[in-house]
Protein backbone atom coordinates (compact mmCIF):
# COMPACT_ATOMS: atom_id res chain seq x y z
CA UNK A 1 0.00 0.00 0.00
CA UNK A 2 3.03 1.75 1.05
CA UNK A 3 2.82 5.88 2.81
CA UNK A 4 0.21 7.74 1.99
CA UNK A 5 1.16 11.22 1.21
CA UNK A 6 -0.66 12.65 4.50
CA UNK A 7 2.01 10.27 6.31
CA UNK A 8 0.03 7.17 7.59
CA UNK A 9 -0.12 3.52 5.69
CA UNK A 10 -3.16 3.15 4.33
CA UNK A 11 -5.00 2.26 1.22
CA UNK A 12 -5.95 4.57 -1.23
CA UNK A 13 -8.55 5.86 -3.60
CA UNK A 14 -9.91 7.88 -6.42
CA UNK A 15 -13.17 10.49 -5.95
CA UNK A 16 -15.17 10.86 -8.90
CA UNK A 17 -18.07 12.94 -9.48
CA UNK A 18 -20.25 13.34 -12.44
CA UNK A 19 -22.32 16.52 -12.83
CA UNK A 20 -25.29 14.98 -15.12
CA UNK A 21 -28.30 16.87 -16.17
CA UNK A 22 -30.94 16.08 -13.32
CA UNK A 23 -28.34 14.08 -11.15
CA UNK A 24 -24.85 14.22 -9.34
CA UNK A 25 -23.18 11.35 -8.09
CA UNK A 26 -19.89 10.82 -6.12
CA UNK A 27 -18.46 7.65 -6.43
CA UNK A 28 -15.00 6.26 -4.26
CA UNK A 29 -12.82 3.79 -6.65
CA UNK A 30 -10.36 1.64 -5.23
CA UNK A 31 -7.70 -0.20 -7.64
CA UNK A 32 -9.99 -3.02 -8.96
CA UNK A 33 -12.11 0.05 -9.91
CA UNK A 34 -14.79 -1.30 -7.60
CA UNK A 35 -17.06 1.41 -6.22
CA UNK A 36 -16.38 1.67 -2.01
CA UNK A 37 -18.68 4.84 -1.56
CA UNK A 38 -21.40 6.57 -3.28
CA UNK A 39 -23.87 9.84 -2.65
CA UNK A 40 -26.05 10.94 -4.78
CA UNK A 41 -28.71 14.11 -5.04
CA UNK A 42 -30.80 15.64 -7.64
CA UNK A 43 -30.00 18.89 -9.41
CA UNK A 44 -33.09 21.24 -9.59
CA UNK A 45 -33.71 22.87 -13.28
CA UNK A 46 -35.43 25.68 -13.26
CA UNK A 47 -37.85 26.62 -15.74
CA UNK A 48 -38.20 30.38 -15.57
CA UNK A 49 -40.16 31.04 -18.63
CA UNK A 50 -40.75 28.40 -21.48
CA UNK A 51 -38.29 26.52 -23.14
CA UNK A 52 -36.11 28.22 -21.11
CA UNK A 53 -33.74 26.18 -18.21
CA UNK A 54 -31.71 27.03 -15.70
CA UNK A 55 -29.97 25.83 -12.78
CA UNK A 56 -28.76 27.68 -10.11
CA UNK A 57 -24.42 27.88 -9.50
CA UNK A 58 -24.70 28.23 -5.83
CA UNK A 59 -26.83 25.09 -4.78
CA UNK A 60 -24.86 23.44 -7.42
CA UNK A 61 -21.62 23.86 -5.47
CA UNK A 62 -23.36 22.93 -2.40
CA UNK A 63 -24.55 19.77 -3.74
CA UNK A 64 -21.52 18.71 -5.36
CA UNK A 65 -19.81 19.63 -1.80
CA UNK A 66 -22.18 17.57 -0.07
CA UNK A 67 -22.02 14.38 -2.44
CA UNK A 68 -18.51 14.40 -2.13
CA UNK A 69 -18.66 14.59 1.77
CA UNK A 70 -21.22 11.76 1.70
CA UNK A 71 -19.45 9.27 -0.88
CA UNK A 72 -16.21 9.37 1.19
CA UNK A 73 -18.30 9.08 4.70
CA UNK A 74 -20.43 6.19 2.89
CA UNK A 75 -17.09 4.16 2.22
CA UNK A 76 -15.93 4.19 5.62
CA UNK A 77 -12.82 5.82 4.82
CA UNK A 78 -11.20 8.87 5.61
CA UNK A 79 -10.94 12.18 3.10
CA UNK A 80 -6.92 11.93 3.69
CA UNK A 81 -7.13 8.44 1.45
CA UNK A 82 -8.60 10.13 -1.79
CA UNK A 83 -5.43 10.23 -4.12
CA UNK A 84 -7.19 12.36 -6.80
CA UNK A 85 -10.03 13.76 -7.47
CA UNK A 86 -11.65 13.63 -11.31
CA UNK A 87 -14.89 15.19 -12.36
CA UNK A 88 -16.94 14.87 -15.50
CA UNK A 89 -19.94 16.85 -16.38
CA UNK A 90 -22.76 18.12 -18.70
CA UNK A 91 -21.47 19.89 -21.59
CA UNK A 92 -22.02 23.58 -22.49
CA UNK A 93 -24.26 24.19 -19.70
CA UNK A 94 -22.22 27.99 -18.71
CA UNK A 95 -22.61 30.70 -16.53
CA UNK A 96 -20.69 33.92 -16.48
CA UNK A 97 -19.52 35.49 -12.91
CA UNK A 98 -17.44 38.64 -11.25
CA UNK A 99 -13.72 38.08 -11.80
CA UNK A 100 -13.30 39.70 -8.62
CA UNK A 101 -15.70 38.47 -6.21
CA UNK A 102 -16.84 35.21 -8.34
CA UNK A 103 -20.67 36.49 -8.00
CA UNK A 104 -22.41 34.79 -10.63
CA UNK A 105 -24.04 37.57 -12.44
CA UNK A 106 -26.93 34.56 -14.01
CA UNK A 107 -28.11 31.07 -13.60
CA UNK A 108 -26.14 28.60 -15.45
CA UNK A 109 -28.26 28.23 -18.61
CA UNK A 110 -28.31 24.61 -19.78
CA UNK A 111 -27.63 23.06 -22.49
CA UNK A 112 -31.13 22.46 -22.85
CA UNK A 113 -32.27 25.91 -23.19
CA UNK A 114 -34.01 27.17 -26.38
CA UNK A 115 -33.89 30.51 -25.81
CA UNK A 116 -31.30 31.37 -28.78
CA UNK A 117 -33.27 29.32 -31.04
CA UNK A 118 -34.80 32.36 -32.97
CA UNK A 119 -31.39 33.81 -33.10
CA UNK A 120 -29.70 30.30 -33.98
CA UNK A 121 -32.09 30.64 -36.62
CA UNK A 122 -31.34 33.71 -38.37
CA UNK A 123 -28.08 33.05 -38.31
CA UNK A 124 -27.91 30.22 -39.84
CA UNK A 125 -30.10 31.29 -42.68
CA UNK A 126 -28.32 34.58 -42.69
CA UNK A 127 -26.69 36.35 -45.87
CA UNK A 128 -23.28 36.34 -43.54
CA UNK A 129 -23.51 32.59 -43.51
CA UNK A 130 -24.15 31.88 -46.80
CA UNK A 131 -21.16 34.11 -47.65
CA UNK A 132 -19.09 32.16 -45.45
CA UNK A 133 -19.84 28.73 -46.70
CA UNK A 134 -19.40 29.75 -50.08
CA UNK A 135 -15.72 31.51 -49.51
CA UNK A 136 -14.74 28.28 -47.02
CA UNK A 137 -15.68 25.92 -49.92
CA UNK A 138 -13.32 28.00 -52.08
CA UNK A 139 -10.75 28.31 -49.95
CA UNK A 140 -11.03 24.18 -49.30
CA UNK A 141 -10.68 23.64 -52.55
CA UNK A 142 -7.72 25.73 -53.44
CA UNK A 143 -6.14 24.07 -50.10
CA UNK A 144 -7.75 20.34 -49.51
CA UNK A 145 -7.55 21.58 -45.55
CA UNK A 146 -10.50 19.77 -44.06
CA UNK A 147 -10.66 22.51 -41.65
CA UNK A 148 -11.75 24.24 -44.32
CA UNK A 149 -14.80 22.20 -45.23
CA UNK A 150 -15.63 21.90 -41.65
CA UNK A 151 -16.37 25.72 -41.68
CA UNK A 152 -18.08 26.13 -45.34
CA UNK A 153 -20.68 23.50 -43.34
CA UNK A 154 -20.74 24.78 -39.77
CA UNK A 155 -24.07 25.55 -38.73
CA UNK A 156 -25.15 26.99 -35.47
CA UNK A 157 -27.05 24.95 -32.81
CA UNK A 158 -29.03 25.76 -29.40
CA UNK A 159 -26.79 23.07 -27.29
CA UNK A 160 -23.74 25.34 -28.14
CA UNK A 161 -22.53 27.96 -25.95
CA UNK A 162 -21.90 30.30 -28.79
CA UNK A 163 -25.12 31.87 -29.45
CA UNK A 164 -26.39 31.07 -25.89
CA UNK A 165 -23.92 33.41 -24.76
CA UNK A 166 -24.41 36.23 -27.49
CA UNK A 167 -28.17 36.10 -26.53
CA UNK A 168 -26.68 37.06 -23.12
CA UNK A 169 -24.82 39.74 -23.43
CA UNK A 170 -27.33 41.42 -25.78
CA UNK A 171 -29.99 40.67 -22.91
CA UNK A 172 -27.95 41.61 -19.54
CA UNK A 173 -26.35 44.90 -19.22
CA UNK A 174 -24.79 43.65 -16.30
CA UNK A 175 -22.70 41.29 -17.60
CA UNK A 176 -22.20 43.58 -20.57
CA UNK A 177 -20.82 45.90 -18.16
CA UNK A 178 -18.39 43.31 -16.19
CA UNK A 179 -17.08 42.56 -19.92
CA UNK A 180 -15.50 45.87 -20.60
CA UNK A 181 -14.16 46.16 -17.32
CA UNK A 182 -12.39 42.67 -18.13
CA UNK A 183 -14.39 41.84 -14.79
CA UNK A 184 -15.83 38.90 -16.73
CA UNK A 185 -15.25 35.16 -16.27
CA UNK A 186 -17.35 32.61 -18.29
CA UNK A 187 -17.12 28.97 -17.74
CA UNK A 188 -18.95 25.87 -18.37
CA UNK A 189 -19.70 23.45 -15.03
CA UNK A 190 -16.39 22.02 -14.96
CA UNK A 191 -14.31 25.54 -14.88
CA UNK A 192 -16.90 27.15 -12.37
CA UNK A 193 -16.46 24.06 -10.05
CA UNK A 194 -13.33 23.93 -10.45
CA UNK A 195 -13.05 28.13 -9.65
CA UNK A 196 -14.64 26.76 -6.53
CA UNK A 197 -13.02 24.16 -5.21
CA UNK A 198 -9.78 26.50 -5.75
CA UNK A 199 -11.12 29.74 -4.06
CA UNK A 200 -10.99 31.38 -7.71
CA UNK A 201 -7.28 30.75 -8.57
CA UNK A 202 -8.05 28.74 -11.76
CA UNK A 203 -9.98 30.01 -14.36
CA UNK A 204 -9.63 26.88 -16.18
CA UNK A 205 -11.15 23.96 -18.62
CA UNK A 206 -10.05 21.07 -20.73
CA UNK A 207 -10.22 20.22 -24.17
CA UNK A 208 -13.10 17.99 -24.09
CA UNK A 209 -15.02 20.57 -22.44
CA UNK A 210 -14.03 23.23 -24.86
CA UNK A 211 -14.52 21.25 -27.97
CA UNK A 212 -18.38 21.27 -27.10
CA UNK A 213 -18.83 24.77 -26.90
CA UNK A 214 -19.14 25.46 -30.21
CA UNK A 215 -16.31 28.69 -30.01
CA UNK A 216 -13.54 26.10 -29.77
CA UNK A 217 -11.37 25.42 -33.41
CA UNK A 218 -10.81 21.66 -32.76
CA UNK A 219 -8.81 21.89 -35.82
CA UNK A 220 -6.27 24.20 -34.15
CA UNK A 221 -6.79 23.46 -31.10
CA UNK A 222 -7.63 27.24 -29.91
CA UNK A 223 -10.61 28.90 -28.81
CA UNK A 224 -11.87 30.85 -32.48
CA UNK A 225 -10.72 34.30 -32.58
CA UNK A 226 -13.01 34.42 -36.25
CA UNK A 227 -16.03 33.01 -34.51
CA UNK A 228 -15.62 35.48 -31.70
CA UNK A 229 -15.19 37.97 -33.71
CA UNK A 230 -18.35 37.03 -35.72
CA UNK A 231 -20.88 36.77 -32.98
CA UNK A 232 -18.76 39.40 -30.74
CA UNK A 233 -18.38 37.32 -28.01
CA UNK A 234 -14.97 38.49 -26.18
CA UNK A 235 -11.76 36.04 -25.89
CA UNK A 236 -11.09 37.83 -22.72
CA UNK A 237 -13.64 35.96 -20.81
CA UNK A 238 -12.85 32.44 -21.60
CA UNK A 239 -10.69 30.27 -19.73
CA UNK A 240 -6.86 28.26 -20.20
CA UNK A 241 -7.80 25.13 -21.96
CA UNK A 242 -5.21 22.39 -20.32
CA UNK A 243 -4.84 18.70 -21.67
CA UNK A 244 -8.13 16.26 -20.39
CA UNK A 245 -5.27 14.38 -18.35
CA UNK A 246 -3.97 17.52 -15.86
CA UNK A 247 -2.88 18.32 -12.92
CA UNK A 248 -5.07 21.32 -12.32
CA UNK A 249 -4.46 22.25 -8.84
CA UNK A 250 -5.66 21.16 -5.45
CA UNK A 251 -9.00 21.71 -3.45
CA UNK A 252 -8.71 24.13 -0.59
CA UNK A 253 -8.10 22.55 2.32
CA UNK A 254 -10.61 24.41 3.91
CA UNK A 255 -13.59 22.81 1.54
CA UNK A 256 -12.57 19.16 2.64
CA UNK A 257 -10.25 19.33 5.40
CA UNK A 258 -7.48 18.22 3.22
CA UNK A 259 -6.24 19.45 -0.20
CA UNK A 260 -7.12 16.80 -3.00
CA UNK A 261 -5.64 16.87 -6.28
CA UNK A 262 -7.87 17.49 -8.91
CA UNK A 263 -6.52 15.72 -11.87
CA UNK A 264 -8.76 15.95 -14.53
CA UNK A 265 -12.08 17.78 -15.70
CA UNK A 266 -13.89 15.81 -18.68
CA UNK A 267 -17.10 16.44 -20.35
CA UNK A 268 -19.83 13.74 -19.46
CA UNK A 269 -20.12 11.52 -22.73
CA UNK A 270 -16.32 11.80 -23.61
CA UNK A 271 -15.54 10.17 -19.97
CA UNK A 272 -18.21 7.87 -20.59
CA UNK A 273 -16.24 6.66 -23.93
CA UNK A 274 -12.82 6.42 -21.76
CA UNK A 275 -14.92 4.51 -19.00
CA UNK A 276 -16.20 2.12 -21.83
CA UNK A 277 -12.48 1.72 -22.78
CA UNK A 278 -13.62 3.18 -26.36
CA UNK A 279 -9.59 3.63 -27.07
CA UNK A 280 -9.43 2.26 -30.87
CA UNK A 281 -10.28 3.92 -33.77
CA UNK A 282 -13.91 2.44 -34.61
CA UNK A 283 -15.43 1.60 -30.77
CA UNK A 284 -18.38 3.11 -30.46
CA UNK A 285 -20.28 3.72 -27.16
CA UNK A 286 -24.36 4.71 -27.15
CA UNK A 287 -24.97 6.48 -23.59
CA UNK A 288 -28.77 6.97 -23.18
CA UNK A 289 -29.65 8.97 -20.10
CA UNK A 290 -31.51 12.33 -19.76
CA UNK A 291 -30.72 12.18 -24.23
CA UNK A 292 -28.78 9.99 -26.40
CA UNK A 293 -25.07 10.25 -27.21
CA UNK A 294 -23.42 8.08 -29.85
CA UNK A 295 -19.76 8.51 -29.93
CA UNK A 296 -17.17 6.76 -32.53
CA UNK A 297 -13.54 7.01 -32.02
CA UNK A 298 -12.13 9.20 -35.10
CA UNK A 299 -8.38 8.44 -33.91
CA UNK A 300 -5.96 11.42 -34.26
CA UNK A 301 -7.86 13.04 -36.67
CA UNK A 302 -11.41 15.11 -36.68
CA UNK A 303 -14.24 13.87 -38.66
CA UNK A 304 -15.75 16.41 -40.81
CA UNK A 305 -19.64 16.05 -41.32
CA UNK A 306 -22.39 17.16 -43.39
CA UNK A 307 -25.15 15.78 -41.71
CA UNK A 308 -24.97 17.41 -38.20
CA UNK A 309 -22.45 14.95 -36.60
CA UNK A 310 -20.20 16.99 -34.45
CA UNK A 311 -16.41 16.60 -34.44
CA UNK A 312 -15.39 16.62 -30.84
CA UNK A 313 -12.24 15.97 -29.12
CA UNK A 314 -12.12 12.88 -27.22
CA UNK A 315 -9.42 13.76 -24.65
CA UNK A 316 -5.71 15.03 -24.64
CA UNK A 317 -3.04 13.28 -22.58
CA UNK A 318 0.86 14.20 -22.78
CA UNK A 319 0.63 15.17 -27.27
CA UNK A 320 -1.80 12.43 -28.06
CA UNK A 321 -4.90 13.88 -29.05
CA UNK A 322 -7.93 11.46 -29.85
CA UNK A 323 -10.93 12.57 -32.07
CA UNK A 324 -14.45 11.55 -31.58
CA UNK A 325 -17.50 12.05 -33.92
CA UNK A 326 -20.92 12.56 -32.04
CA UNK A 327 -24.60 12.32 -33.14
CA UNK A 328 -27.01 12.84 -30.55
CA UNK A 329 -31.06 13.11 -29.46
CA UNK A 330 -31.95 15.16 -26.72
CA UNK A 331 -34.85 13.64 -25.65
CA UNK A 332 -34.52 10.04 -24.33
CA UNK A 333 -35.27 10.00 -20.52
CA UNK A 334 -36.64 12.99 -20.47
CA UNK A 335 -39.62 11.68 -22.57
CA UNK A 336 -39.95 8.55 -20.21
CA UNK A 337 -40.04 10.30 -17.08
CA UNK A 338 -42.36 12.83 -19.06
CA UNK A 339 -44.65 9.60 -19.60
CA UNK A 340 -43.91 8.15 -15.75
CA UNK A 341 -45.05 11.58 -14.56
CA UNK A 342 -48.38 11.06 -16.81
CA UNK A 343 -48.80 8.02 -14.98
CA UNK A 344 -47.93 6.14 -17.86
CA UNK A 345 -46.72 3.86 -15.58
CA UNK A 346 -45.65 4.08 -11.91
CA UNK A 347 -41.99 2.25 -11.89
CA UNK A 348 -39.30 2.62 -15.06
CA UNK A 349 -39.28 -1.33 -14.41
CA UNK A 350 -42.76 -1.79 -15.53
CA UNK A 351 -42.08 0.41 -19.28
CA UNK A 352 -40.33 -3.37 -20.74
CA UNK A 353 -43.32 -5.55 -19.65
CA UNK A 354 -46.11 -3.30 -20.78
CA UNK A 355 -44.10 -3.19 -24.17
CA UNK A 356 -44.02 -6.69 -24.88
CA UNK A 357 -46.93 -7.54 -23.63
CA UNK A 358 -48.32 -5.69 -26.99
CA UNK A 359 -47.16 -7.06 -30.22
CA UNK A 360 -46.97 -3.89 -31.57
CA UNK A 361 -47.23 -0.35 -30.82
CA UNK A 362 -50.84 -0.21 -32.42
CA UNK A 363 -49.50 2.29 -35.55
CA UNK A 364 -48.94 4.54 -33.31
CA UNK A 365 -46.11 6.72 -33.37
CA UNK A 366 -43.88 9.20 -30.87
CA UNK A 367 -41.61 11.97 -31.53
CA UNK A 368 -39.07 12.54 -28.98
CA UNK A 369 -38.42 16.28 -29.43
CA UNK A 370 -39.04 18.53 -26.52
CA UNK A 371 -35.80 19.85 -27.35
CA UNK A 372 -36.05 19.91 -31.10
CA UNK A 373 -34.12 17.26 -33.16
CA UNK A 374 -31.06 17.10 -33.85
CA UNK A 375 -28.71 15.10 -36.38
CA UNK A 376 -29.50 14.22 -39.07
CA UNK A 377 -32.79 16.79 -38.97
CA UNK A 378 -31.50 19.18 -37.24
CA UNK A 379 -34.79 21.08 -36.56
CA UNK A 380 -35.09 22.80 -32.93
CA UNK A 381 -38.47 24.15 -33.97
CA UNK A 382 -40.07 20.08 -34.09
CA UNK A 383 -42.48 19.44 -31.32
CA UNK A 384 -42.74 16.23 -29.64
CA UNK A 385 -46.42 14.43 -30.70
CA UNK A 386 -47.98 11.33 -30.62
CA UNK A 387 -49.71 10.11 -34.21
CA UNK A 388 -51.85 7.31 -35.35
CA UNK A 389 -53.88 7.21 -32.04
CA UNK A 390 -56.93 5.48 -32.04
CA UNK A 391 -60.07 4.22 -29.61
CA UNK A 392 -58.20 1.11 -29.33
CA UNK A 393 -54.72 2.45 -27.90
CA UNK A 394 -53.90 1.51 -24.54
CA UNK A 395 -51.00 2.53 -21.88
CA UNK A 396 -49.24 -0.39 -22.94
CA UNK A 397 -48.98 1.25 -27.17
CA UNK A 398 -48.27 4.34 -25.83
CA UNK A 399 -45.34 2.71 -23.36
CA UNK A 400 -44.13 0.98 -26.48
CA UNK A 401 -43.98 3.72 -28.91
CA UNK A 402 -41.37 5.69 -26.74
CA UNK A 403 -39.34 2.81 -25.97
CA UNK A 404 -39.52 2.16 -30.00
CA UNK A 405 -38.73 5.84 -30.82
CA UNK A 406 -35.52 5.28 -28.62
CA UNK A 407 -34.31 2.75 -30.47
CA UNK A 408 -35.81 4.39 -33.66
CA UNK A 409 -33.03 7.51 -33.03
CA UNK A 410 -30.23 4.90 -31.94
CA UNK A 411 -30.91 3.42 -35.76
CA UNK A 412 -30.37 7.05 -37.43
CA UNK A 413 -28.12 7.98 -35.56
CA UNK A 414 -26.51 4.80 -36.06
CA UNK A 415 -26.73 4.81 -39.93
CA UNK A 416 -25.30 8.48 -40.29
CA UNK A 417 -22.24 7.63 -38.59
CA UNK A 418 -21.44 4.52 -40.43
CA UNK A 419 -22.56 6.57 -43.83
CA UNK A 420 -20.29 9.48 -42.91
CA UNK A 421 -17.53 8.11 -41.61
CA UNK A 422 -16.60 4.99 -43.67
CA UNK A 423 -14.74 3.72 -40.45
CA UNK A 424 -15.71 -0.02 -39.93
CA UNK A 425 -17.08 -0.60 -36.80
CA UNK A 426 -14.86 -2.46 -34.33
CA UNK A 427 -17.37 -2.97 -30.87
CA UNK A 428 -20.52 -0.92 -29.34
CA UNK A 429 -21.28 -0.84 -26.22
CA UNK A 430 -23.72 1.15 -24.23
CA UNK A 431 -24.62 2.95 -20.73
CA UNK A 432 -26.86 4.90 -19.20
CA UNK A 433 -30.00 4.42 -17.23
CA UNK A 434 -32.10 3.92 -20.34
CA UNK A 435 -29.54 1.17 -20.83
CA UNK A 436 -31.02 -1.20 -18.44
CA UNK A 437 -34.13 -1.48 -20.63
CA UNK A 438 -33.98 -4.78 -22.05
CA UNK A 439 -36.63 -3.79 -24.60
CA UNK A 440 -34.57 -1.09 -25.80
CA UNK A 441 -31.30 -2.82 -26.17
CA UNK A 442 -32.68 -5.82 -28.08
CA UNK A 443 -34.40 -3.50 -30.74
CA UNK A 444 -31.76 -1.55 -31.29
CA UNK A 445 -29.23 -4.65 -31.29
CA UNK A 446 -32.06 -5.90 -33.93
CA UNK A 447 -32.12 -3.02 -36.42
CA UNK A 448 -28.46 -1.85 -36.16
CA UNK A 449 -27.57 -5.57 -37.00
CA UNK A 450 -24.80 -6.01 -34.63
CA UNK A 451 -23.90 -7.27 -31.12
CA UNK A 452 -23.88 -4.65 -28.05
CA UNK A 453 -22.40 -4.79 -24.76
CA UNK A 454 -24.24 -3.58 -21.79
CA UNK A 455 -21.41 -2.73 -18.70
CA UNK A 456 -22.28 -4.36 -14.87
CA UNK A 457 -22.69 -0.73 -13.62
CA UNK A 458 -24.00 1.80 -15.96
CA UNK A 459 -21.95 4.81 -14.30
CA UNK A 460 -19.31 5.23 -17.20
CA UNK A 461 -18.92 9.13 -17.32
CA UNK A 462 -17.59 8.77 -13.25
CA UNK A 463 -15.57 5.77 -13.86
CA UNK A 464 -14.16 7.35 -17.52
CA UNK A 465 -13.31 10.36 -15.24
CA UNK A 466 -12.14 8.24 -12.11
CA UNK A 467 -9.61 6.08 -14.69
CA UNK A 468 -8.69 9.23 -16.53
CA UNK A 469 -7.31 10.94 -12.65
CA UNK A 470 -6.16 7.14 -11.41
CA UNK A 471 -4.08 7.47 -14.72
CA UNK A 472 -2.66 10.89 -14.09
CA UNK A 473 -0.71 9.98 -10.52
CA UNK A 474 -0.01 6.75 -11.08
CA UNK A 475 -2.94 4.91 -9.26
CA UNK A 476 -3.26 3.20 -12.96
CA UNK A 477 -0.23 2.31 -15.13
CA UNK A 478 -2.05 1.87 -18.82
CA UNK A 479 -5.12 2.08 -20.84
CA UNK A 480 -4.32 -1.84 -20.94
CA UNK A 481 -4.53 -2.00 -17.27
CA UNK A 482 -7.96 -0.61 -17.36
CA UNK A 483 -9.38 -2.10 -20.16
CA UNK A 484 -8.79 -5.44 -17.41
CA UNK A 485 -10.87 -3.67 -14.89
CA UNK A 486 -13.96 -3.19 -17.67
CA UNK A 487 -16.95 -5.57 -17.11
CA UNK A 488 -19.86 -6.75 -18.97
CA UNK A 489 -22.88 -7.44 -17.86
CA UNK A 490 -25.03 -8.73 -20.82
CA UNK A 491 -24.36 -9.12 -24.60
CA UNK A 492 -27.17 -8.21 -26.88
CA UNK A 493 -26.77 -10.13 -30.56
CA UNK A 494 -29.38 -9.42 -33.05
CA UNK A 495 -31.66 -12.23 -32.86
CA UNK A 496 -33.09 -12.20 -36.41
CA UNK A 497 -29.95 -11.07 -38.58
CA UNK A 498 -31.08 -7.96 -40.70
CA UNK A 499 -34.81 -9.57 -40.46
CA UNK A 500 -34.98 -7.36 -37.26
CA UNK A 501 -34.66 -4.60 -39.11
CA UNK A 502 -36.29 -5.52 -42.51
CA UNK A 503 -39.88 -6.27 -39.97
CA UNK A 504 -39.64 -2.93 -38.59
CA UNK A 505 -38.99 -0.88 -41.79
CA UNK A 506 -42.55 -0.03 -42.26
CA UNK A 507 -43.03 0.96 -39.05
CA UNK A 508 -40.19 3.43 -39.30
CA UNK A 509 -41.16 4.81 -42.50
CA UNK A 510 -44.43 5.77 -40.63
CA UNK A 511 -42.64 7.37 -37.64
CA UNK A 512 -40.42 9.01 -40.17
CA UNK A 513 -43.36 10.77 -41.26
CA UNK A 514 -44.26 11.77 -38.39
CA UNK A 515 -40.57 13.24 -37.67
CA UNK A 516 -41.44 15.49 -40.94
CA UNK A 517 -44.88 16.30 -39.56
CA UNK A 518 -43.44 17.51 -36.28
CA UNK A 519 -40.84 19.73 -38.30
CA UNK A 520 -40.48 23.68 -37.78
CA UNK A 521 -44.22 23.11 -35.86
CA UNK A 522 -43.11 26.45 -33.34
CA UNK A 523 -41.98 28.45 -36.68
CA UNK A 524 -46.18 28.03 -37.80
CA UNK A 525 -47.14 28.79 -34.61
CA UNK A 526 -45.13 32.38 -34.90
Amino acid sequence: MGTHRNGYKKETFILSVDVGTTSIRCHVYDKEAKIRGTCTTKVSLLYPEPGRVEMDPAELWQSFVTVVKGAVQDSGCHIGQMEAIGISTQRATFTTWERKTGRPFHNFISWQDLRAAELVKSWNQSCTMKSIHGVMKVLHFLTRQKRFLAASLVVFSTQHVSLRLAWMLHNCPELRKAVDENNCCLGTIDTWLLYKLTKGSVHATDYSNASTTGIFDSYQMCWSGFLCSLLSLPLSILPKVHNTSHNFGSSDPSIFGVAIPIMTVMADQQAAMFGECCFDIGDVKITMGTGTFMDINTGSKPHTSVAGLYPLIGWKIGHNVVYLAEGNAADTGTAIKWAQELELFTDVCETEEMATSVKDSDGVCFVPSFSGLQAPLNDPRACASFMGLKPSTSKNHLVRAILESVAFRNKQLYDVMRRETHIPISKIRADGGVCTNDFVMQLTADLVGRKIARPCHFDMSALGAAFMAGLGIGFWNSQEELKMLHSTDRVFLPQNGTQGDAKYRPIIQSWERALQRSMNWYGKCE
